[in-house]
């Protein structure tokens, strides 16, 4: 079975191409990997958002994009894996601002055929989050996509409930800091709690109305629980009054990194981006097989 088979290249075309870009964000220079299809473009432009801390940063789908003919774009965030500056919650959010600012700058975009009018964000836990959170406040966003997507406003809840989920995050978070720079377990948790119900996701549904949305939940997950984190988003989502979210939602038999289903998954992030961000119906490439 021939599961790696690759597309003729023209060679008259633009070649594909992978590479390393930067983009600024309050004066940090943000290291980010462009994969870009070939052709001449202009390619949509899919951001992919890795969560905390970041040890799946889901170069599998930006391959996988890249064979559909999207263009996808890996970085990380201020004060995480080698780039400067201090890592933080608030950081995360203005800095996927700050890159989707630079994906729009004509100059950015027509250096590297891509169509600053058809971007999509789609994140895995942390990064499904900052991607809901964006799109919600960024109408241009055209398609937005969580995965395992975790809502830090429940979790804040939690936290203010009891000293116990308060001690369990700050844990969890504090055993997660080795590739991040400038914070702590406490600081990450005082400022999740800070940010209270403005963080909380469901809240979020009705500035998605018209809009295409994707959620994807993990029925193994012990990180962002299906019951907490997903469903209420959904339900949300399906509560909104029409014209509605045009939304697409599923909950995946695996873990909170989609460990034994990454093909699955490629299949649904494609399928939903053919319906929503590209100019044409795109079809799974032929190297996307099992599930």
């Amino acid at each position: 079975m021939d599961v790696l088979r690759e597309d003729p290249v023209d060679e008259a075309a633009p070649p594909a191409a992978t590479p390393a870009v930067t983009f600024d964000s309050a004066g940090v220079p943000l290291l980010g990997v462009l994969h870009l299809p070939a052709g001449p473009g202009p390619h949509p432009v899919v951001v992919l958002l890795h969560g905390f801390p970041g040890n799946e940063r889901n170069f599998d789908l930006a391959q996988a994009l890249r064979r559909a003919g999207y263009a996808a774009l890996v970085f990380h965030y201020r004060g995480s894996w080698g780039v400067g500056g201090a890592f933080s919650w608030g950081n995360v959010l203005a800095d996927v601002r700050a890159v989707l600012a630079g994906l729009r700058d004509p100059g950015f975009a027509a250096g590297h055929r891509l169509d600053p009018g058809r971007v999509a964000l789609a994140g895995h836990s942390m990064g499904g989050f900052a991607a809901l959170m964006t799109a919600a406040a960024d109408p241009e966003v055209r398609a937005v996509a969580s995965i395992a997507g975790f809502d830090f406003g429940r979790a804040a809840a939690e936290c203010a409930a009891g000293e116990g989920a308060r001690a369990a995050y700050t844990e969890m978070f504090q055993g997660e800091l080795l590739p991040l720079r400038g914070t702590s377990g406490e600081a990450l948790v005082a400022e999740m709690t800070a940010a209270g119900e403005e963080w909380l996701l469901p809240r979020l549904a009705p500035r998605f109305a018209g809009r295409p949305v994707l959620l994807v939940g993990c029925g193994r997950d012990t990180v962002a629980p299906v019951a907490a984190h997903h469903e209420p988003l959904v339900e949300a989502c399906l509560a909104v009054a029409e014209p509605g979210v045009r939304l697409r939602h599923l909950v995946l038999p695996t873990d909170h990194a989609l460990s034994d289903r990454r093909v699955a998954l490629t299949r649904t992030l494609l399928a939903f981006l053919a319906d929503h961000l590209a100019p044409a119906p795109l079809s799974v490439p032929d190297g996307i097989v099992g599930a």
